[in-house]
C-alpha cells in the first residue's frame, strides 16, 4: 500500500532540484522563464523534469503569472548609506525578474506610512532599510508578508536580517587608534539609529579591554552631520579637554565634526583624529578622506534581494539572519597624536 502511495505520488519542483542539485527557486526561475539560470542549466532542469515525468501546475502558472513581481524599499530620504543601498538593489532585483518599487520615510511621513504605500501597489516583499520600525510591528509584519531588515536585527521576528558585524567594526577602530597612541578617544553616539546601540557598546568594550575605562567618554547624537557640528561645539567649549580622536557613529557625524573642527582653526589629524563609520562615497572625497569602516552595501543589496526572493518561493523558511565581515579603511583623517593625551 505505501509502495502504491509513493508511485502515485506526483513529482514536485523540489524533486527537479534535488535531481540537478540546484535550489528550488532557480528551477523556479526556469519554469517561469525568467532570467537568473544559464543556458546550461535551463536545459539540465527540463531534462530533470521530462525523466521525473514533471509538469508545472497549471492553476500555479496562472497566478505566477498575476503576481507583480515587485519589491518595495522602505528608506529614509538624505541617508547617504541607504542611497548606496538603493543603488546595488536594482541591478540585484533586476537579475532575478524584480522590480524595484521605492517609498521615502520623512519627518511628515513615517515608515508605517511607507510600508503600507508599498503594500497598496501589490509588493510581493518588502526591504527595510535601518529605521525605527517597532519590534512588534516588524514582527507582525513579518506574518503578512516576507521581508528582510538591512542594518538592524528583531530577534524573534518573521523576518530575515542582514548587517554588518559592528562590533567587530569597531573594534578595528579603537585598536587602530590605540596602535597609533591614541588613549583619550571620544564617542559621538548614535542615539537610537541603526547599529548605534551595538557600536556604543562596542566602543565601551574596546576601551577597557585596552585598560582605558577612565579615559571613556560618550556625546549624545544621531547619524546626521549636525550631531557632529553639535559634538564639536561641546569639545571647541573645553579646549583644555580635547581628546586627542573621535569615533563618531557614522560618516555623516564625522563629516559634520570635521567641518566644525576644521572652521574653528583645528588641523585634523594633527590636533585630532577623526574616524566614522560606514564607508559612505562621502568620505571617499579627497577633500574629506575620512577613515571609516567600510560596510559593503552591495553586498548587502545582494544578500537582501536574494533572501526575500528565496522566502517568496519558500515562505517556511526559518528567519535568517546573514553577518558581513567589516573592512577598516585607513585614510587622512587619522594620524599619530602630537600632544599627550588627556586623563
Amino acid at each position: 500500500m505505501a509502495g502504491n502511495r509513493a508511485r502515485e505520488r506526483r513529482p514536485t519542483m523540489a524533486d527537479v532540484a534535488a535531481r540537478i542539485g540546484v535550489s528550488r527557486a532557480l528551477v523556479s526561475l526556469v519554469f517561469r522563464n525568467e532570467p537568473g539560470a544559464s543556458d546550461e542549466t535551463r536545459e539540465k532542469v527540463f531534462a530533470a523534469a521530462r525523466e521525473l515525468g514533471y509538469r508545472p501546475d497549471s492553476a500555479a502558472r496562472m497566478l505566477a503569472r498575476a503576481r507583480s513581481r515587485m519589491l518595495g524599499v522602505v528608506f529614509t530620504i538624505r541617508n547617504a548609506f541607504h542611497a548606496d543601498l538603493i543603488e546595488a538593489v536594482y541591478p540585484a532585483a533586476e537579475q532575478l525578474g524584480y522590480e524595484i518599487l521605492l517609498s521615502a520615510a520623512l519627518p511628515a511621513r513615517d515608515e508605517h506610512h511607507a510600508v503600507d504605500a508599498l503594500l497598496g501597489h501589490r509588493c510581493e516583499g518588502l526591504l527595510l532599510l535601518g529605521g525605527y520600525l517597532e519590534a512588534d510591528y516588524v514582527a507582525e509584519l513579518g506574518e503578512r508578508v516576507p521581508a528582510v531588515v538591512v542594518g538592524r536585527r528583531f530577534p524573534g521576528a518573521s523576518v530575515d536580517s542582514v548587517h554588518v558585524d559592528e562590533a567587530k567594526g569597531v573594534r578595528q577602530v579603537i585598536d587602530y587608534l590605540v596602535e597609533l597612541g591614541h588613549s583619550a578617544i571620544l564617542h559621538i553616539d548614535g542615539g537610537d539609529e541603526a547599529g548605534a546601540a551595538e557600536r556604543r557598546r562596542a566602543y565601551l568594550g574596546a576601551m577597557r579591554r585596552h585598560g582605558l575605562a577612565e579615559q571613556i567618554r560618550v556625546l549624545p547624537g544621531d547619524h546626521t552631520e549636525d550631531a557632529g557640528a553639535r559634538a564639536a561645539a561641546v569639545l571647541l567649549a573645553e579646549r583644555d579637554r580635547l581628546p586627542t580622536a573621535v569615533f563618531a557613529s557614522n560618516d555623516r557625524s564625522a563629516v559634520g565634526f570635521l567641518d566644525a573642527a576644521w572652521r574653528a582653526g583645528l588641523d585634523v589629524p594633527g590636533d585630532l583624529s577623526v574616524a566614522g563609520f560606514d564607508d559612505s562615497n562621502l568620505a571617499q572625497l579627497s577633500h574629506i578622506d575620512l577613515t571609516t569602516v567600510r560596510q559593503d552595501p552591495l553586498r548587502q543589496a545582494e544578500l537582501a534581494v536574494r533572501t526575500v526572493v528565496e522566502r517568496l518561493e519558500d515562505p517556511g523558511l526559518a528567519p535568517r539572519e546573514l553577518v558581513l565581515q567589516p573592512k577598516l579603511m585607513v585614510r587622512g583623517s587619522t594620524g599619530a597624536p602630537r600632544r599627550a593625551s588627556v586623563v
